[in-house]
């Protein structure tokens, strides 16, 4: 997919201090229904994330080659591999394309530093932001893996707890490269143009072009240095009922942790 083509959600706006205050619970919590309520407009963003993946896996599906097996591959389909790859999607999308510049727009109108002298603290709105888009990829997830079981016969998870692990991994490594790209990105526009860069290049790497798994031994050994390289390898081998293998989660905590750091010392409110 072209990434000029994504529909890159517009800032909305951040609840008030006097919308929060008058809702039922904490403010954390009115914070995190009302910028669900905000996602749910998005259909563009709710598109992306929810069932670009899965149209792209079925479209793939349906190249009768990707269905058969290949030795090559350990007697694996195409297609099996594409099941973790459009998992990975999602998570990109929602993590590089959809949050940073909802996060930036809302910094560059001034919405954080008025909710900075209310009682609903900007920590709060980042928190919600995080728990909707990797709520919203856990869901695509869903939908992903029902679809290839469906339509495609795709198995399983063989090693469910290593597949749930290395999600959750991945998801936390996304979600921190967005919170970095919100962290150094001044304006919207600067956050799309930088989340668009890293958009492409996290593709290459969680195999969307081509699986890493059928990349050369050089390329493929620097890409599994990546946090997806590693997330796709991790996945692959969860869904064939192994151990993801703990180099790969491990080279993904390593990239979550740090980039955490740097989102963290680098992100203003204002």
């Amino acid at each position: 997919m072209p990434a000029s083509s994504t529909t890159v959600p517009t800032p909305t706006p951040a609840p008030t201090a006097t919308s929060t205050s008058t809702s039922a619970g904490s403010p954390a919590v009115a914070v995190l229904r009302c910028e669900a309520r905000l996602f749910l407009r998005e259909g563009g963003s709710q598109f992306w994330i929810l069932v670009f993946p899965t149209v792209l896996m079925t479209i793939l599906g349906l190249v009768p080659s990707f269905r058969h097996a290949d030795d090559g591959l350990g007697g694996r389909r195409v297609i099996d591999l594409y099941v973790p790859v459009a998992v990975l999607l999602a998570m990109i999308m929602a993590g590089l394309q959809a949050m940073p510049p909802v996060l930036t727009g809302y910094r560059e109108r001034g919405i954080l530093r008025r909710m900075s002298t209310t009682p609903v603290r900007p920590a709060a709105l980042l928190t919600a932001q995080i728990v909707l888009h990797g709520a919203a990829a856990l869901c695509s997830t869903a939908l992903v893996t029902a679809v290839g079981r469906l339509a495609f016969g795709v198995r399983l998870p063989g090693q469910p707890f290593g597949y749930a692990l290395a999600l959750l991994l991945a998801t936390g490594s996304v979600l921190a490269l967005g919170a970095t790209l919100c962290a150094l990105s001044r304006t919207t526009k600067g956050a799309t143009a930088v989340g668009t860069v890293a958009y492409l290049v996290t593709m290459f790497t969680a195999g969307v072009w081509a699986p890493v798994q059928t990349m050369p031994d050089p390329l493929r050994q620097i890409v599994q240095l990546t946090p997806f390289g590693a997330a796709s390898q991790a996945l692959s081998r969860a869904a064939s009922g192994d151990w993801p293998g703990w180099a790969c989660l491990g080279v993904m905590a390593l990239w979550t942790a740090l980039l955490t750091v740097l989102a963290a010392r680098t992100f203003r409110w204002e």
